[in-house]
């Protein structure tokens, strides 16, 4: 492949890579593997994210009525806790972003939960697919480069 297409990049004209020099060819392999690096990070904030999600929503399974009243630990700090007693097992307060809190019930709280790990497993698939075809377009430009490089030897030996 010595081409890239409007499929793998909508974005973007169709370009023959060979018509480009090696200089230029390297520059943008070094762009795609920023973006492959961006795309890394993203992936891994939002594994964290959906991990957050997925455990709230399994904590919830323990807030029963049968639960009422049982000590638990209630969290200052991200390290520091007190001791504290359950005293409504039917709402709880849900963490929805930037410091806001809304107040639901359990299987409300389950369902919010239950969301926002499908949507954050959404947004991971849509860039998983967005790496794919970056790395794609990456691989053609190395193959490229390779080409280049080895007509370039295979001339100075002649």
């Amino acid at each position: 492949m010595s081409t890239i297409s409007a499929t793998e990049a909508p974005h973007l004209q169709q370009i023959d890579l060979t018509k480009l020099t090696i200089p230029r060819l390297n520059l943008l392999k070094q762009q795609l593997d920023k973006e492959l690096d961006v795309f890394q990070e993203s992936l891994q904030a939002l594994k964290i994210a959906q991990n957050k999600f997925q455990e709230s929503g399994h904590c919830l399974d323990k807030i029963t009525p049968k639960a009422q009243g049982k000590e638990i630990l209630v969290p200052l700090t991200e390290s520091m806790y007190v001791p504290g007693r359950l005293a409504d097992t039917e709402n709880v307060l849900v963490d929805i972003g930037t410091g806001y809190y809304v107040e639901r019930n359990v299987a409300d709280a389950k369902d919010y939960f239950t969301r926002r790990v499908a949507y954050v497993t959404e947004q991971m698939e849509k860039i998983q697919m967005a790496g794919l075809e970056k790395s794609k377009i990456r691989d053609a430009i190395i193959d490229v480069i390779k080409m280049k490089i080895h007509g370039l030897s295979k001339n100075e030996g002649a």
